[in-house]
């Protein structure tokens, strides 16, 4: 299945479109033909009597939009997250004394990640402290390892 659908909707051509969507639909023409179709159909009312069928429109009319947009919307963050993970590691690679081992820190599990989180927490702590006593707070102290990966 998963074949079929990258082979009729390749993930490349998805996310270009997903990418053009988001583009289009964040734009503020869009949401005012939004604003314009909700006024449109709330005006339409009276001339429907208010009936079921009028109302089940602007439901299924949304839920849809909101339906595929949840998809798009996933696709950008997915890609936006990602580049700049990129980012962020690169500048991790290439800075003198930083730590390599913190390029994948997203890979690690909730323990190993707040273990990390507490040490850094406790470094800015102590840099505070270096600040308040009128030293400065610059360096780059050894961070040990948490275990062997």
């Amino acid at each position: 299945m998963a074949s079929l659908l990258d082979s009729s909707f390749g993930t490349a051509r998805f996310g270009n479109v997903a990418r053009h969507v988001a583009a289009l639909v964040g734009k503020p023409w869009a949401f005012a033909i939004a604003v314009f179709c909700v006024v449109a159909w709330a005006a339409s009312g009276p001339i429907f009597g208010f009936s079921d069928t009028w109302q089940l429109i602007i439901n299924t009319s949304t839920t849809i939009i909101t339906f595929l947009m949840v998809f798009v919307i996933q696709n950008t963050q997915n890609r936006d997250t990602a580049a700049i993970q990129i980012k962020l590691d690169e500048l991790i690679r290439a800075t003198q004394g930083a730590h390599n081992a913190l390029l994948d820190l997203e890979e690690l599990d909730e323990e190993e990640l707040q273990s990390y989180l507490r040490r850094y927490e406790e470094l800015a702590a102590a840099a505070r402290r270096r600040l308040d006593s009128g030293r400065l707070d610059t360096g780059s102290p050894d961070i040990k390892p948490l275990r062997a990966r």
